[in-house]
């Protein structure tokens, strides 16, 4: 039995907000220690608040995302990282003019059971 796996075929996960969602490992592929997706998130894009049961660390490829953090607003740019620790109040988005690429890992593995959106 090999001890690596070659992920050639992400699962694309179902969006009706423009966003891509290409998760490599995870629930939908794998288990649920981690998941590792590839994410764009197109311009005027955002989210619910959330308040995640997860680590979630963030590596931005291209682009601009802006993230609200209890309450604090933070922008990451092309080459920055973030680690948010669960438990915190977030929000994501892309007010800019420019779609932002990007990598998101969680620990424990994302899931919309774990995620905790607040309705809008």
């Amino acid at each position: 039995m090999k001890k690596y796996k070659i992920q050639k075929a992400p699962f694309v996960i179902p969006t009706t907000d423009g966003k891509l969602i290409e998760e490599h490992f995870g629930h939908t592929t794998d288990n649920g220690e981690l998941s590792i997706a590839h994410m764009i998130a197109p311009t005027g894009w955002s989210e619910p608040f959330q308040t995640p049961e997860f680590d979630e660390y963030t590596y931005i490829i291209r682009g601009k995302k802006q993230i609200s953090i209890d309450g604090e607003v933070i922008v990451l740019e092309a080459g920055q990282s973030i680690k948010i620790g669960k438990g915190a109040r977030i929000r994501y988005s892309n007010p800019f003019e420019i779609e932002c690429e990007y990598l998101a890992v969680c620990l424990p593995a994302f899931s919309i059971g774990l995620v905790n959106r607040e309705e809008d």
